[in-house]
């Protein structure tokens, strides 16, 4: 599988940008992560950057492709609450710091993703939002206990307050996590901070991640999406992957170092096969 990679992190109309994103890449799978720092309480950036390099440590440990992702994807949380509250701790004075998580991991052609807090991830197919996370929000609650409509969501006066998060709390958060999802051509795997899909609607992300490039096209946004809601503007920060190709270039080169090492009657019948075999292999890639 090949993709291509693009990622904006601004600081939008605020002191600081308290979002930070990372990608960890393998031969055996990838990994990306976004947390959206807390916002109104000391060590937001803090705790989303440590949200990063608690992945990217407990990762040097795993053997890639992974074997249960569900367990791992809600481990890998866990641990990173557990490691926000730490360093919360060794601050003069302590502070208790608290960040949102999305992880998305992909591996052999599907993909798996865990979230919490109102950080989002998406899977676009066809410019149409296939998959999205459920806002671990205050608003999002009442939304879907039919108290509030969907219009009402955006201008609640309680619309930034996230009912789950890592760090902040000594209690563990409720860590969402999805099953196993068959990737294809063409996918684009999101994950964003409200700063980014707050201003702008999915129907509006879908229809312009198809436009051009992963990287063009979620700049466009994310300026878009400041834009909107200036002078009021958040931290924007958009991290997408989309996929390019289903073949394995690695698989390929397999076959063809097994189709050369079979022994031929002779070395003019070997050569000619394998010339048709390497051919018929690649037939449909020059037919196109």
């Amino acid at each position: 599988m090949q993709y291509e990679i693009g990622r904006v992190s601004s600081v939008g109309n605020r002191k600081t940008n308290q979002d930070r994103i990372g990608v960890i890449e393998s031969h055996g799978g990838i990994v990306l992560i976004l947390g959206d720092g807390l916002g109104g309480k000391p060590g937001g950036e803090l705790a989303a950057e440590t949200l990063i390099h608690s992945v990217e440590y407990s990762l040097r440990h795993e053997i890639m492709p992974i074997e249960n992702p569900e367990k791992l994807l809600k481990k890998l949380i866990i641990k990173a609450h557990y490691d926000i509250l730490a360093v919360g701790k060794k601050q003069k004075p302590p502070i208790k710091p608290g960040s949102t998580a999305v992880l998305c991991l992909i591996q052999n052609k599907k993909a798996w993703w865990a979230h919490v807090g109102d950080s989002r991830f998406y899977l676009f197919r066809d410019g149409l939002p296939l998959y999205r996370t459920k806002d671990d929000s205050f608003v999002e609650q009442l939304y879907q206990r039919g108290e509030i409509s969907l219009d009402k969501l955006d201008g609640h006066p309680m619309r930034n307050y996230v009912t789950q998060c890592i760090g902040l709390m000594d209690t563990e958060p409720k860590v969402t996590i999805s099953k196993g999802l068959d990737l294809e051509l063409g996918d684009t795997l999101l994950l964003c901070s409200d700063g980014f899909w707050e201003p702008l609607d999915d129907a509006q992300i879908g229809s312009n991640l198809t436009d051009s490039s992963i990287k063009e096209s979620i700049q466009k946004l994310a300026t878009r999406a400041e834009q909107t809601s200036y002078p009021k503007s958040d931290n924007t920060t958009v991290l997408a992957m989309r996929i390019t190709s289903m073949q394995n270039i690695a698989k390929k080169t397999a076959k063809k170092k097994a189709t050369a090492t079979k022994k031929p009657e002779t070395s003019l019948d070997g050569a000619i096969q394998e010339i048709e075999d390497v051919f018929n292999y690649y037939k449909d890639e020059m037919d196109d």
